[in-house]
């Protein structure tokens, strides 16, 4: 092994902990990502660095892309962004892997990695977003007079309505709403630095 290499190695797994600890768990506090993101980024770190090519490390790339699509679509509790966390934990470790002798491309791309992981995922970029799904206590079929019922009760200006559910039995509607609130209602970030959206039980809006 080069020193290149176990230079490229060190500088992976700096980055894989700046990336899971210093921006994922300081912002969301979510230990059981955290081992993900670890083991997705040294893992195909390892395994690239074993197999030595790049057009077997190309092709592990592009599969692991496919295995985290899959789960991405199975799973309810992994979010885009976490999503985001994990092509940025498997591309760090698959450059890491690449052979290369020079290091300074690489870790120029890696540096590019985190800045905007940490700029993207900022708490004070769109914070003013948010999202809802709200199940609301009528049925109600128009969309404009829906989208002005559920702006008012959320307080804010809703940019993204779509109806899920319209039940004329029980007189309900489930809605996915995206809106905007005011600067002025806007709530302060919690010890986590984040804003998280909302998901508003069956009733909660009256």
């Amino acid at each position: 092994m080069t020193i290149a290499s176990i230079s490229l190695i060190a500088i992976d797994l700096a980055a894989a902990l700046i990336l899971s600890l210093g921006l994922y768990y300081r912002r969301h506090r979510r230990r059981d990502l955290v081992v993900a993101f670890l083991g997705v980024n040294v893992g195909v770190m390892a395994v690239a660095t074993v197999l030595g090519t790049a057009e077997v490390a190309l092709g592990l790339g592009l599969g692991l892309f496919g295995v985290l699509s899959i789960i991405r679509l199975r799973s309810s509790e992994i979010s885009q962004r976490e999503v985001a966390y994990y092509f940025a934990a498997l591309a760090t470790g698959l450059m890491a892997g690449l052979p290369t002798t020079d290091i300074l491309p690489v870790t120029g791309l890696i540096a590019l990695i985190l800045v905007v992981m940490w700029a993207a995922d900022h708490p004070r970029l769109l914070s003013r977003s948010r999202h809802q799904v709200v199940r609301l206590d009528r049925a109600e079929a128009d969309e404009t007079a829906l989208r002005a019922l559920v702006g008012q009760r959320l307080g804010g200006e809703v940019t993204s309505l779509t109806v899920q559910e319209l039940d004329l039995v029980n007189d309900t509607t489930t809605v996915d709403v995206r809106y905007r609130i005011a600067d002025n209602d806007r709530p302060a970030p919690d010890s986590t630095g984040s804003q998280v959206d909302g998901r508003l039980a069956a009733g909660a809006v009256r």
